[in-house]
């Protein structure tokens, strides 16, 4: 408990054991992203990056000077959301992707204008690529093809400000 409240900004519910609090990163998640699983043994917690952001960005810059290819890179880890059972990873920093695709203004199939859709691109990218690495397989990165959102972006865009959050 000393540790998921050291990183965390905000408790936003409590029924113990579950806490679900906000990050110093602004994620809301449980125990502020504090896990033990998959982690390299007993007594060893993992935590998430100080700065997924600029992870994602080292990742990507490694990985063009090894090989001169210019990739997007998404860190990820589980979450699971509200009214749904279960986890799906989620994008926590980006680099070289367009995080999300906005709508608003284009028609849907039957003409409509769509006035508020935005489309989680890098969280729909980490949800698949943990099918593929598996979450209990040890497999740390999957290479996602066919994807066309390279681009500018960051991580930080897919936060819900606090003011529009409606759940808290």
């Amino acid at each position: 408990m000393e540790v998921i409240l050291g990183e965390t900004r905000e408790v936003v519910r409590s029924r113990p054991p579950l806490v679900i609090a906000e990050t110093r990163h602004g994620f809301v998640c449980a125990s502020a992203g504090v896990d033990a699983s998959n982690a390299k043994g007993p007594e060893t917690l993992v935590l998430l990056p100080l700065d997924p952001d600029a992870s994602a960005t080292r990742l990507r810059e490694r990985v063009h000077g090894l090989t001169g290819v210019e990739i997007g890179v998404i860190v990820s880890d589980s979450f699971g959301r509200a009214w749904r059972r279960g986890t799906t990873d989620v994008a926590l920093g980006v680099a070289g992707i367009t995080p999300l695709l906005d709508l608003a203004g284009r028609s849907d199939s039957v003409g409509y204008e769509l006035h508020a859709t935005e489309i989680a691109v890098a969280d729909e990218i980490a949800g698949a690529a943990e099918l593929v690495m598996g979450k209990t397989d040890g497999i740390p990165a999957a290479v996602v093809r066919g994807v066309e959102m390279l681009g500018d972006g960051s991580g930080r865009e897919l936060v819900m400000p606090k003011e529009r959050d409606l759940f808290r």
